[in-house]
């Protein structure tokens, strides 16, 4: 099966790099359209009433444990008085709890419940049975195809974690 997908050459091996040609651009160009409308269509799946910023900082505290509510901005990329409205809303959902932070008493914590935990379960096994039946309907080799391109996505955003 031929991919409609190309790839540039490679320029490594002692090429100056110029940046990205046109292809790559076109190609940069369709991938985050495509991904943007997937994340989309993703987000559109979710239980438990929750807004795409609720969702994602509920994520995040689980993902960080029991971060404070500056960290939990920065890792939002949300201004702190944003954060402290969303995790007020958590709260009073009883999604989140905040718990004074042992080592510094004039810091909270916010730490996930077994309800917001629950929901995000929920949510993700929603997310994720869409996205199955979406993959079920194409043909094996074009699963193939996406397998791959999963581990290329995957590197891609730890390159930018590392």
């Amino acid at each position: 099966m031929e991919s409609s997908l190309t790839t540039a050459p490679s320029r490594s091996g002692g090429h100056e790099d110029t940046g990205p040609d046109a292809a790559e651009t076109e190609m940069a160009s369709r991938l985050r359209l495509a991904v943007t409308r997937l994340h989309r269509r993703l987000r559109q799946q979710t239980g438990g009433g929750l807004t795409p910023s609720q969702a994602s900082a509920l994520a995040s505290i689980e993902k960080l444990g029991s971060p404070t509510l500056k960290v939990l901005a920065a890792r939002e990329s949300v201004q702190p008085p944003s954060m402290t409205r969303i995790v007020g809303a958590l709260e009073a959902l009883g999604m989140v709890t905040r718990v004074v932070d042992p080592a510094d008493r004039r810091m909270a914590r916010v730490t996930i419940s077994a309800e917001g935990r629950r929901v995000l379960h929920q949510g993700r096994s929603l997310k994720n049975a869409f996205l199955a039946g979406q993959l079920h309907r194409l043909p094996p080799e074009e699963r193939e195809v996406l397998g791959a391109l999963t581990v290329l996505l995957e590197r891609l955003v730890e390159q930018d974690e590392a």
